[in-house]
């Protein structure tokens, strides 16, 4: 079986073209027919035999029935043996023959059968797939299927590999193929070890790894088991620099999902003094603005998040007008009954998003351009979802600066927010100044929503896991201080994600509250506190 193994990953690795492209063609192979059959056989051993009868026939729909047959989806009729795709089509399944491609109708239970596999078959199945795709003409596909051979450790593809390696030209996968090869070399006992070792110094692959641990740990020769000892830990060294960055970019990602919730109440609060507590509910705005939109328009999908940013930003932008104008306009120098009626908002809110879309959370689609992983390499992998929104964070904060700092709204925020009275006296509206800054810091709950909603799902609640942690950042990083704002949320991000590893994520949200309310008695303004003749 052995011997038969490896021919046929030597015969399919040096195959003819349309294995690499899989298209579908009229040459019938004989062998393919009669292996094909003797899938539905009732022993395993039987079904095991048919298909290394199969590899060995190279028909070019071989991948296909590879492919099915690793996701359950090789069906045969019991009445004559003929072998199907099966596929679903509005909750329905319905088999293709494999052999002409003929549409044969809805499937049954009564009728047809699923052709089963074990473990031992898939990866027999896996190991041939991924040796068909070595001639693919796509870079990532070989790239791939090398990196699915290494993570197996099957040194019977040796001999596969060291035949595509010498037909080769794409640097980048001849290097892998190399690495690869010594490390399969390696665990087989083939070759000169000390070159194999020296070779993967520069490879972070748990492959890898797992190797030159069983080097260290069964070898008899002590220069090679030093070797091999030292370059593990050289390895160990960069796989532990990598988990750091991993760690440092989670608690980035953590910041900025802070930054994007408090930066809105770092306006509201901190330039106006007013304690909103409805601020999580304007998050949980922007949110459900997100889901409405996939909603009305399930066919834009990609472009449902830059849909959603405006439409997000207006939504909780005039809901915030309307509490300002309706409610805390007269509470201004009474925080306490502030505090009272923005809650009994929140609650308001909380019940009619419960009344229009029901109490259960709602999951939004990620859009295909943030999802997925950059593989940076084989030990630093980063979500593009949470990448994209610190950039996003970022955007927004310099985009809030821009219009604090650089316009004439901001200027007439800042005058408003110093001295009210001397800003009244010199022409300026202090209650459409108010209106409009309540007004942009519920704009930017409404955005964060949208990012928020890429991360979790989206539910009345949403608000409420927001809005302590959002004041702690505003008071942390000293009210009114947007740069405040962001260092604090950014490092408290960080610092959670630092902790976590030993203390566990509650334990390390306890430890960082602690931290911040001994931080807060010693200096009471934040880390960044306001400065002129107004403080």
């Amino acid at each position: 079986m052995v011997f038969i193994t490896r021919v046929y990953l030597v015969l399919i690795l040096t195959a003819v073209p349309f294995f690499s492209i899989g298209v579908a063609g009229e040459n019938i192979s004989p062998s393919f027919t009669s292996s094909l059959e003797k899938l539905t056989a009732s022993k395993i051993k039987d079904r095991v035999k048919a298909i290394d009868q199969l590899v060995e026939a190279q028909d070019e729909r071989l991948v296909s029935v590879i492919q099915s047959l690793l996701e359950n989806k090789l069906y045969y009729r019991k009445s004559d043996k003929v072998i199907a795709y099966v596929s679903s089509d509005n909750g329905k399944k319905y088999a293709t023959s494999v052999l002409n491609s003929e549409k044969l109708g809805e499937v049954s239970s009564r009728k047809w059968k699923k052709i089963i596999i074990n473990n031992a078959i898939r990866t027999k199945l896996r190991n041939a797939l991924s040796m068909i795709q070595l001639n693919n003409p796509s870079h990532e596909i070989r790239i791939n299927a090398i990196n699915q051979t290494l993570s197996q450790i099957d040194v019977e593809q040796i001999p596969a590999l060291e035949s595509r390696l010498v037909i080769e030209k794409d640097a980048d996968v001849k290097a892998l193929l190399s690495t690869t090869l010594a490390t399969l070399k390696l665990k087989s006992g083939k070759g000169d070890r000390i070159a194999l070792i020296s070779q993967l110094k520069t490879s972070v692959h748990p492959s890898v790894r797992q190797v030159l641990a069983n080097v260290v740990a069964n070898e008899k020769d002590p220069k090679i088991q030093r070797l091999a000892k030292d370059t593990l830990n050289h390895i160990e060294d960069k796989v532990s620099t990598y988990d750091k960055v991993e760690i440092i970019f989670f608690g980035l990602s953590l910041g900025s999902v802070l930054v994007l919730a408090a930066i809105g109440l770092a306006i509201t609060f901190g330039v106006m003094g007013v304690i909103n507590m409805a601020h999580g509910e304007l998050i949980m705005l922007g949110a459900y603005t997100t889901y409405v939109v996939q909603q009305l328009f399930p066919n834009w999908i990609d472009y449902s998040v830059l849909i959603a940013i405006p439409l997000a930003f207006i939504v909780s932008g005039l809901v915030g007008i309307l509490i300002e104008r309706g409610i805390i306009r007269h509470l201004y120098g009474r925080p306490l009954e502030t505090l009272l009626a923005t809650f009994g908002v929140s609650l308001i809110l909380q019940q009619v998003v419960r009344s229009l879309f029901g109490p259960l959370n709602m999951a939004v689609e990620t859009p295909a351009w943030m999802s997925g992983v950059w593989q940076v390499n084989d030990a630093l992998a980063l979500t593009w979802n949470r990448l994209y929104i610190i950039l996003f964070c970022l955007i927004i904060f310099a985009v809030l600066f821009m219009i604090i700092n650089k316009t004439r709204l901001g200027l007439q925020v800042r005058a408003v927010s110093q001295n009210r009275a001397m800003a009244r006296s010199m022409g300026i509206k202090a209650n459409w100044v108010d209106a409009m800054t309540f007004g942009l810091g519920s704009g930017i709950a409404g955005v964060a929503g949208v990012a928020l909603s890429q991360l979790t799902n989206v539910g009345p609640n949403l608000g409420q896991a927001y809005i302590i942690d959002s004041f702690m950042v505003v008071v942390f990083g000293g009210v009114g201080n947007l740069w405040g704002t962001l260092i604090a949320g950014l490092g408290l991000g960080v610092t959670n994600k630092l902790l976590e590893p030993w203390s566990g994520a509650v334990l390390a949200k306890i430890i960082v509250l602690i931290v911040i309310i001994l931080f807060i008695q010693k200096r009471p303004k934040g880390l960044f506190p306001q400065k002129g003749r107004s403080v």
